[in-house]
């Protein structure tokens, strides 16, 4: 029998390997998709130093992986390796892991250590649509929807700087998220008012292999709300996406926020949720 080889991360190559694990085993009961990781690990700078990370690999291949800060555990097991997630945990040793519903060999694993879920915290809904048909966005006089381009990093930041207030993301980090698989300029839109600001954006992350575009992350900036610009920039992110072979887009809103009416006026149905297991 194969045996898995853990090692610790060493660099940008190691993160597409992560992704690589997401791409082959993504499904409805996983939680994380390959534009996850790219925007999680380069949204920021200077946040490497607080981060540990480690791969588990068999046959050539990631089949875990941990992502630990703080206390907090992001990881994941492929399913045909249910073990692994103990290692990973025991790796680790956390305070706290959040799960989707679907993911039950990490469930199994962190209740056989004693977590319990916390009622207390807070949860994403998992939601998705069909893009087979989706409708033409419709913007007010003078605003228009486009692809952000390079020479327009310093508003996109600006618009995202806005809708996201207080917020870490910068120019320098920005570049390093364009610069990441598997982002693609075509999928970065933005609504562009008629001074030239940017008043809303919707990037999309496309995982080929499965078709399934993410909506990661969507803002409005403030002075712009009440207008439907997110619901006219999401939409047309969306064509786009299918225009690049998606079929589905799926998004993951943390309850209670107004972005869940958001999604559900574009058409998104949950399909599943998170939960957040704690170490007593």
């Amino acid at each position: 029998m194969v045996k898995a080889v853990e090692r610790q991360y060493t660099g940008p190559a190691d993160l597409r390997a992560m992704q690589s694990l997401a791409e082959r085993i993504w499904s409805p009961a996983s939680h994380c998709h390959v534009g996850d990781l790219a925007w999680q690990r380069f949204e920021h700078v200077g946040r490497e130093p607080a981060w540990r990370t480690r791969l588990w690999e068999a046959d050539g291949q990631v089949v875990a992986w941990g992502w630990a800060e703080t206390g907090h555990l992001s990881l994941l097991v492929d399913p045909a390796w249910p073990e692994l997630a103990g290692s990973v945990l025991d790796w680790a040793s956390p305070s706290e892991v959040m799960v989707l519903d679907g993911e039950k060999h990490v469930i199994t694993a962190l209740e056989r250590r004693g977590f319990q879920v916390a009622s207390d915290a807070p949860f994403h809904h998992y939601m998705s649509r069909s893009l087979a048909e989706v409708p033409s966005p419709a913007l007010p006089d003078g605003f228009v929807a486009r692809p952000a381009g390079s020479a327009d990093v310093d508003r996109r930041v600006a618009v995202h700087r806005a809708a996201w207030h207080p917020s870490r993301v910068t120019v320098e980090s920005y570049r390093n998220v364009m610069a990441a698989w598997p982002y693609r300029g075509s999928l970065d839109w933005v609504v562009e008012a008629p001074d030239g600001r940017f008043a809303a954006y919707c990037l999309i992350w496309l995982d080929a292999v499965n078709s399934v575009a993410e909506l990661e992350p969507v803002g409005t900036d403030p002075a712009f709300r009440g207008m439907g610009l997110a619901t006219a920039v999401c939409l047309a992110a969306m064509r786009a996406a299918s225009e690049a072979g998606a079929e589905q887009a799926i998004v993951y809103p943390v309850d209670g926020y107004p972005a869940v009416k958001l999604y559900q006026g574009l058409g998104f149905t949950p399909y599943a949720r998170t939960f957040t297991y704690r170490r007593p």
